[in-house]
């Protein structure tokens, strides 16, 4: 009964903090003039990818870093094939210029960084720090484009002050953080006390519980008219999980991995960013949402056929 019980508090702190940060995250970027997506992009996606960090932190500490590799690999593909195709099935997304010409390319090269410095077996440290590198390189980046909009960006007062749009920003994460936790706890009782395999709740329940944040706030920015908020928490936290949270955990300890157990991963990690990628436009269209849940679809069926090989 407890999984149960814990699987119920983990949906409803999702939908809470969910609609707390996105109420949060429009109202700071209006008294702060900063666009929403990118406080998207930034705060949401690493406050958001903090459960693949600890994952992260703690196996490489523990000295089994592939976890965490896997993990993130994991968890990006969930991010733009399920995540964002189930808020594409509500309706398209108008991509802002700025995430098109930034964080879409950066998150394409991902999981093509990743493939190459894994050819030879292994993500050492200096392949760590050159990644971090490029995180911190995207990042400035990041910083440089907010202060060029903020400068041409009127403040917008807003009526309670700057000091409660932050305060429910905090909580809005706090309650999303807490929702992953949770559902991911509840969720992999029940599946074992149903006898499923420990590797499918691995790959499924564990993959989608801790993007349940993610999930969580693109949903309801988009239900809320906010498409940036959501679009950008996805692009960002999947740079952040790609060369940040890998990063750490490979200067930790280096991560060494055979190619070929990471190769579904990395090749549906990128195919569902290239099916998602924007037309000239900037609309990323409703019928997109079809495609990218086929992809997930198939992706789960790849690695569970992969397994049993």
């Amino acid at each position: 009964m407890n999984e149960y019980v814990s699987l119920l508090m983990g949906v409803v702190c999702a939908g809470v903090g969910g609609e707390l940060f996105v109420r949060g995250a429009v109202g700071l970027g209006r008294w702060a003039r900063i666009p929403p997506g990118i406080i998207g992009a930034t705060v949401a996606s690493f406050a958001t990818s903090s459960p693949e960090l600890s994952v992260s932190v703690n196996s490489a500490l523990a000295g089994c870093p592939q976890i965490a590799l896997g993990d993130v690999l994991g968890s990006n593909v969930v991010n733009v094939s399920l995540i964002l195709g189930l808020a594409l099935a509500i309706s398209g997304i108008q991509c802002p210029r700025d995430s098109v010409k930034r964080d879409f390319p950066v998150a394409l090269l991902v999981p093509v960084i990743t493939g190459l410095l894994l050819l030879d077996g292994e993500i050492s440290r200096l392949d760590g720090l050159l990644m971090l590198v490029m995180f911190v390189a995207w990042l400035v980046a990041v910083i440089i484009e907010a202060r060029k909009q903020r400068s041409t960006m009127d403040a917008v007062p807003e009526k309670h002050g700057g000091w409660l749009v932050i305060l429910t920003c905090i909580a809005g994460l706090a309650f999303l953080v807490g929702a992953g936790n949770l559902i991911v706890a509840g969720a992999k009782g029940i599946a074992i006390s149903f006898g499923i395999d420990e590797f499918i709740i691995g790959a499924t329940i564990v993959a989608v519980g801790t993007s349940v944040p993610e999930l969580a706030t693109v949903v309801i920015a988009k239900l809320r008219g906010h498409d940036e908020v959501g679009l950008g928490t996805i692009l960002g936290s999947n740079i952040f999980n790609g060369i940040f949270i890998v990063a750490v955990a490979a200067i930790i300890h280096p991560i060494t991995v055979a190619w070929s157990e990471v190769a579904v991963a990395l090749v549906f990690g990128l195919v569902v960013l290239v099916c998602a990628y924007p037309s000239r436009s900037g609309l990323i269209g409703r019928r997109r949402s079809v495609l990218l849940l086929v992809l997930y679809t198939s992706y789960l069926a790849t690695i569970i056929w992969w397994q049993a090989a």
